[in-house]
Parts: structure tokens; sequence; C-alpha cells
């Protein structure tokens, strides 16, 4: 008797554990915020405000952001790159923008060697960075 509910227990764990993949015409839904579109809109200082804020909103710091600009989408957030210099080193930050408002930063030597997007800027602001 305890081998049936054994084993019957097993057949039930199993068959929860299938496939879990959504169907195959099912949509996905895109969120946007208005944050992440009014960031496409800034110059290169005030885009340079927006990541450098980012950065230290996630307890990182940012002497100068010397480049940046648009990486891509991922998901429902916006992938931007920031490039920040004391005169010494350097060092590129990934900062993902959510429709919410918040901002998700790391290193984009962390991100290169992950499942992410590069950190590779397709989209540069007008203006120079100072």
């Amino acid at each position: 008797m305890k081998l049936a509910a054994a084993a019957l227990a097993c057949a039930l764990v199993l068959t929860a554990c299938g496939d879990n993949a959504p169907p195959p015409n099912q949509k996905t839904i895109k969120i946007r915020g208005a944050e992440q579109d009014a960031l496409h809109q800034l110059d290169a200082l005030n885009l340079a405000i927006a990541l450098k804020r980012a950065i230290y909103s996630a307890g990182y710091l940012c002497k100068r952001v010397s480049d940046g600009g648009f990486v891509a989408e991922y998901q429902n957030l916006d992938m931007w790159m920031a490039r920040c210099t004391d005169g010494k080193t350097t060092t590129d930050w990934a900062v993902f923008a959510g429709a919410d408002g918040s901002a998700q930063v790391r290193l984009c030597k962390d991100v290169d060697t992950s499942q992410l997007p590069k950190c590779e800027i397709k989209q540069r602001p007008k203006g120079k960075f100072s």
C-alpha cells in the first residue's frame, strides 16, 4: 500500500513538472513608461546627469560620464551604457531603465558575460559629454 501511494505521489509530481513554455501563439505585452521615452529625448549633458544619478542611487561611484548612449531594449527595460572616468580609471556601466521609473545598474564586464545584450552603444545623444 505504501509503495502504491509513493508511486502515485511521484507520478503527480512529474505531471506537475511538465513543460512550462508559453503557448506558441501567445502575444508578449510591451510596457513602456514616460521616463523611458524621456531618456531618448535628452541631449548628452542631461543624459550624463540622468545616468550618473542612477549609478549613484544604486550605491556606485561615477565621477564624470565621458560617453554613453542607448544600447537596446531588453524585455520591458531600456538598456543604456555610461562610461565613467575619474581621470585615472574608466568603468563602463549598464543602466536598465524600467517602465516604472526604476533603474538597475550593473558593471558592463559582468553584463557582457551573461545572457544580456552587450554594452555596445547603438544610439548616441546629440551634443557632447562634458
